[in-house]
This record gives C-alpha cells, sequence and structure tokens, in this order.
C-alpha cells in the first residue's frame, strides 16, 4: 500500500514543479508583453522596411534586373532575414529601459530562478516576430508572390525561422545585458542586424560575392536560415547546395538546421549566464 502511495505521490510532485516553474514564467511574459506592445503600433511599426522590401522593391529590382518572377519569391523570404534580427534586436531596448526605470531590480529579488525573466522576456520576442512574420507573408501572398509549400516545407520554415529568432534574441539579451545606455546599444544593431543580412543572401546568391566574402557567409547562421527558409517555402535547393555541395536536400537541411540550433542553443545558454552576472553586479 505504501508503495503504490509512494508512486503515485512522484507525478503529482513533477506536476507541482512544472507548475511552480510555468506559473511565474507565464506572469513575467504577460507583464512583457504589456510593457513591449501596449498599441498596435509598437507592432506594425517594425513591418514596414521588410513589407518595403517584398512588396516595393524587389519587384522593383525584378524589373530593373530583368528577372523571372521567382526573384519575388526570394527577395519575400529574405526580408524574413531582415524582421527577425530587427525586431529582435528592438526588443533588447526594452530590457534596458526596464533595468533603469522598470521593475527589474524588484524582480531579481523575487524567489525565482533568474533565468525565468530572460526566459520571459524571450517568450514574447518569439509570439511578436512569429506574428509580424506570419503578417508579411500573408501580404507577399496578397501581392501574388507565390510559394509552394507543403506540410515539411512548412516545417522547416517555422523551425529554421524560429531557432534563428531565438538566437537573435539571445544576441539581444547579451548586449542589453553589457551595454550601459540605450544610445550605445542602438549604435550597435546596425552592425549585428543588418549587415549580415547583405551578406547572407537575401538580395542575391552568396556566390555573386568576392570568394573571400562568399566562405564568411557560410558561417552565418543567417545564411543557414534563409536557405532552409527557401527550402521549406520554395522548394529551393541552390541554396543549401551552395552552403553544402552535397547532393542530398534533406541532409543539408539537416545540417543547416542543427547550424541553426546551435546558434540558438549556445547564445541563449550564454545570455543567462550573462544576465546572471550582470544582475549581481
Amino acid at each position: 500500500m505504501s508503495a503504490i502511495t509512494a508512486s503515485a505521490t512522484l507525478p503529482t510532485r513533477r506536476l507541482g514543479l512544472r507548475a511552480q516553474a510555468l506559473n511565474p514564467l507565464a506572469t513575467l511574459a504577460r507583464r512583457r508583453f504589456q510593457l513591449t506592445a501596449r498599441t498596435p503600433r509598437e507592432l506594425l511599426v517594425p513591418l514596414l522596411t521588410p513589407v518595403m522590401f517584398a512588396l516595393v522593391i524587389a519587384p522593383a529590382l525584378k524589373s530593373a534586373l530583368h528577372t523571372n518572377a521567382s526573384y519575388e519569391s526570394f527577395v519575400a523570404i529574405g526580408t524574413v532575414g531582415l524582421l527577425i534580427p530587427l525586431n529582435t534586436m528592438f526588443a533588447g531596448i526594452g530590457v534596458i529601459v526596464d533595468r533603469e526605470n522598470g521593475a527589474q531590480r524588484e524582480l531579481l529579488t523575487a524567489p525565482i530562478p533568474r533565468a525565468l525573466l530572460v526566459f520571459g522576456n524571450l517568450v514574447v520576442a518569439l509570439a511578436i516576430t512569429g506574428l509580424q512574420v506570419g503578417v508579411l507573408i500573408a501580404v507577399a501572398v496578397a501581392r501574388r508572390i507565390h510559394f509552394s509549400p507543403t506540410t515539411s516545407g512548412v516545417a522547416w520554415f517555422v523551425a529554421s525561422a524560429a531557432l534563428f529568432a531565438i538566437g537573435m534574441y539571445a544576441v539581444a539579451e547579451i548586449l542589453a545585458s553589457r551595454v550601459p545606455k540605450q544610445e550605445e546599444y542602438i549604435a550597435r544593431v546596425p552592425a549585428i542586424a543588418i549587415l549580415p543580412w547583405f551578406l547572407a543572401g537575401s538580395l542575391f546568391p552568396i556566390t555573386a560575392m568576392p570568394v573571400a566574402l562568399t566562405w564568411v557567409a557560410k558561417f552565418l547562421p543567417l545564411t543557414h536560415g534563409l536557405a532552409l527558409m527557401r527550402y521549406g517555402l520554395l522548394g529551393e535547393t541552390t541554396s543549401l547546395h551552395t552552403i553544402w555541395g552535397m547532393s542530398n536536400p534533406t541532409e543539408m537541411a539537416g545540417l543547416s538546421l542543427a547550424v541553426t540550433a546551435a546558434f540558438a542553443l549556445v547564445l541563449t545558454a550564454l545570455s543567462i549566464r550573462v544576465f546572471t552576472r550582470s544582475a549581481l553586479r
């Protein structure tokens, strides 16, 4: 009888531990969302530049360069690689504001793991970024930009976009923990969020660049992320082949997904470590 009672209490304890972790996380995420997206403007403004690229610049480039219609799809997915870094990096500004003028100091004294503060911010950044990526794709479809998704292709796209967004938010969290002022933070955003976008094959294949820059691009997480997104929504394997030089698309996609996953996991672990250390100062 006692053995049965002991085995029954184990799942109950596990559920209790999960609830103890999830309840504070949900509260922190709700608080961050209220601070980040208080008005529709704060959700829509970050979409303006990517939508401009997808709906105006891509057709203009297609016309000027006399390329085929698939180039619009190529650039439309490339703009996702601009939206994700911009949105996640700007989310880091809220961390600095919360540290200087918000309730972060009080939250640090609460009896919860400090990692939950990072995860709470990450949940909101990921949700808002996902919403904006969905709107961007919907606008591109409304503009009759052609995609050819399959069920597995959508899974590749979502996985690559989510992992890249997680990694980029980790970069934002690290930078926000290391940089004391908003002005310094904003000054570093272009080098981190925009410069890699031009090198990662967003507007043209990476082989169009000099050989040295092509090799640099192969090591950028965004290059792998965009190659996966195009493989997922367009069925295009050229970008993956340019990186890996292999013949099996699934193997190449798996390798690029592993690179993107490693980027997300390593940077997230580092962001928690940096945040925890900065909180002790």
